[in-house]
């Protein structure tokens, strides 16, 4: 028997029975056809957010920012260099917190950047603040 995981599609946000053992072999979206893994972050919405964060078997991780952000700004290239590291393992996402103001508040984030690291549906680790990509990579594998 193989082993399966369930991998939220960052275009259509399907949810794709996806073989262990193809994770890393460039999987494919059986509703969009697209890459399952495109080592960019997903830019999220509530309802995609919700999907990815309970669906996913695999750890998402979350950029809540925000585009007048400074701070935001000068991480993006690092986040998205992380993508490139932490995916097929980890989904890589993005919030923004001005577009989706109801996340920012259900998660009770009070400043930005913040990283949130969730696991079968729920946060397990939270880090404020700007990191460089190797500090995004380090945190987020010390959590796992």
């Amino acid at each position: 028997m193989t082993d399966t995981k369930h991998i939220v599609c960052p275009h259509c946000h399907t949810t794709n029975r996806v073989r262990t053992d193809q994770l890393g072999s460039a999987p494919t979206c059986g509703q969009c056809k697209k890459a399952l893994f495109d080592c960019h972050p997903a830019n999220l919405d509530e309802a995609a957010f919700d999907k990815h964060i309970n669906r996913n078997h695999i750890p998402v991780l979350v950029d809540f920012w925000a585009p007048w952000c400074g701070p935001c700004r000068q991480m993006a290239p690092a986040y998205e260099q992380a993508a490139k590291q932490l995916e097929p393992n980890i989904r890589v996402v993005k919030v923004d917190t001005e577009a989706v103001p109801n996340l920012g508040a259900r998660y009770n984030i009070r400043s930005i950047p913040t990283l949130a690291l969730f696991v079968n549906g729920k946060e397990v680790a939270r880090q404020p603040g700007a990191m460089g990509l190797a500090d995004i990579v380090r945190w987020t594998k010390s959590h796992l």
